[in-house]
């Protein structure tokens, strides 16, 4: 298979899913002419034009509350906020409009709309651009929320996102568009609501998403010069969440680790902890522990962003801690 960047492998998905269906377009800002902040759109305007590569101005509100009511009568769009964090401007239209509509209608109107764009802390950004909402979207009943860690992960599950009859949140980790790996050609879909083990083991479930997947494959090396071995599941998706997975791998190992790049409090690593407490609190060896970013707005100065942020060292201290080791 080629290896391609996460960034190329998002382009490949929209590219194939326009062509596939005219339904489909892009809209938000900096997407047609400049190909995309992160230059995801790369090529797409040039292939099929303004009226389905659209520019906007800066005005979430705005053009996500039109890509609403396209979807709503029947298109699929697909709207990229430059970040996540610019995406409060239009929590109305994302919160009350798309993920209600289909309820307030009686089922009679869907909204098949993706809304995309980078999520999470990069380097140096500061405290209003490096936060982590999924968990606040994963609270809100219609909405689905995708995180993808991998290229080919984020070709499949953007596909089928665009696909999907409901409205998804689709977050793209911040710092992950330059990474590579081996995505298929072609049609390559990957089941939203689906978890998976991006590495087997016996003594303890590491459970992540998005950019702390790496990271816990990283610590799984890094324990397993210690005589341990982790298996590492890659949620894929927050809502909803593959509880079988979850269950399987914990009812396995006895012992989990949930690791996320955002804050502790009513972070979405609280309701998979609940999960695995309440369905299989016999199964534990020890209690579940989270790894979470630092519960502080995040800090500009690089050290201390550093010490703010998950890291594969304190994913490794938590593993120690259920294996009573420490």
């Amino acid at each position: 298979m080629p290896v391609i960047t996460y960034r190329d492998a998002l382009n490949q998905a929209l590219r194939e899913e326009m062509a596939r269906d005219q339904d489909v377009f892009l809209m938000g800002e900096e997407v047609g002419v400049y190909q995309g902040a992160y230059k995801v759109s790369r090529g797409l305007l040039e292939e099929f034009g303004p009226n389905r590569i659209v520019d906007t101005p800066i005005t979430e509100l705005g053009f996500a509350g039109v890509g609403v009511g396209a979807a709503m009568v029947g298109l699929r769009p697909v709207i990229e906020f430059m970040t996540w964090n610019f995406a409060l401007l239009a929590i109305d239209q994302v919160i009350n409009s798309a993920a209600k509509m289909r309820y307030m209608s009686g089922g009679q109107v869907g909204v098949p709309i993706v809304f995309r764009g980078p999520a999470g802390a990069a380097l140096q950004l500061a405290a209003q651009h490096s936060q982590c909402f999924e968990a606040m979207y994963a609270h809100i009943p219609g909405l689905k929320v995708v995180m993808p860690a991998t290229p080919a992960d984020a070709k499949g599950l953007l596909k089928s996102a665009i696909r999907d009859d409901d409205p998804i949140v689709f977050m793209e980790g911040e710092m992950l568009y330059n990474v590579k790996g081996e995505v298929p050609e072609g049609e390559h879909l990957v089941p939203i609501g689906k978890a998976e083990v991006k590495r087997a083991g016996e003594h303890v479930t590491l459970l992540c998403y998005s950019k702390t997947v790496a990271q816990c494959l990283k610590a799984a090396e890094l324990l397993e010069t210690e005589g341990v071995s982790a298996e590492v599941v890659d949620l894929r998706t927050i809502r909803p969440l593959d509880l079988e997975a979850i269950l399987t791998s914990v009812s396995k190992t006895h012992r989990a680790v949930m690791a996320e790049e955002g804050w502790n409090f009513a972070g979405a690593g609280a309701q998979v902890v609940d999960e695995i407490q309440r369905n299989i609190f016999d199964e534990l060896d020890a209690p579940v522990l989270r790894v979470t970013g630092a519960d502080v707005p995040m800090p500009y100065n690089k050290h201390l962003e550093k010490a703010a942020k998950v890291s594969p060292e304190k994913i490794v201290a938590a593993a120690k801690r259920v294996l009573y080791l420490d």
